[in-house]
């Protein structure tokens, strides 16, 4: 019997430990909307914008929009072009039929869940309300990457790849993030008509 306990008390401990180990990355959510009037089949070529794009942070006062965009942008322009030419897409210096711009947008995301935060103010077995306390708390970077498809001054195409990072994780994971984002954007274009 106390082999038996012993043994569900590992199992607990275990489960629980998981449950509440931070996570370095999550997932990639991708949504995408597209002029459902444009053919892109003959739009075959392609150009960054003359501002290839733009960084926006809402973190600290100490963010430096501009030191990250010098980080990232290559990066960014980078993966557009493999990609594209994997699908198919010639990049073009002169009248492209598809111009590109990226816009990164990085924030601090928080989570709060309080003690009783799901029981209704006058529980039924007459328990008196208690005061709130925190019981969990979750912070991390929130990024968001929208990516731009124009033909002829007008945007066609739009993707949004969103993810949260957590604090402290490596600059590898951060630029494998970036990388998922952009492949995860561009795997939904051409649009299916």
């Amino acid at each position: 019997m106390h082999h038996t306990l012993s043994k569900l008390a590992t199992v607990s401990i275990a489960a629980a430990l998981a449950l509440t180990l931070p996570v370095s990355l999550e997932g990639v959510d991708v949504h995408v909307e597209h002029d459902k009037t444009v053919d892109f089949q003959p739009l075959r070529t392609w150009a960054w914008n003359t501002q290839p794009g733009d960084v926006k942070m809402g973190r600290t006062q100490q963010d430096n929009p501009e030191a990250m965009r010098k980080r990232v942008e290559p990066l960014i322009m980078e993966t557009v072009a493999a990609e594209m030419t994997r699908l198919g897409m010639k990049q073009t210096g002169s009248a492209p039929g598809l111009t590109l711009a990226y816009f990164l947008l990085l924030t601090l995301d928080t989570e709060t869940q309080t003690l009783g935060q799901f029981l209704p103010a006058a529980p039924m077995w007459g328990l008196p309300p208690f005061a709130p306390a925190t019981q969990s708390l979750k912070m991390m970077n929130r990024g968001s990457l929208v990516l731009d498809m124009n033909a002829n001054g007008v945007v066609v195409w739009r993707g949004v790849a969103q993810a949260g990072i957590e604090m402290g994780t490596a600059d590898k994971k951060r630029e494998d993030l970036v990388r998922k984002a952009v492949k995860d954007l561009l795997k939904k274009f051409p649009p299916k008509r």
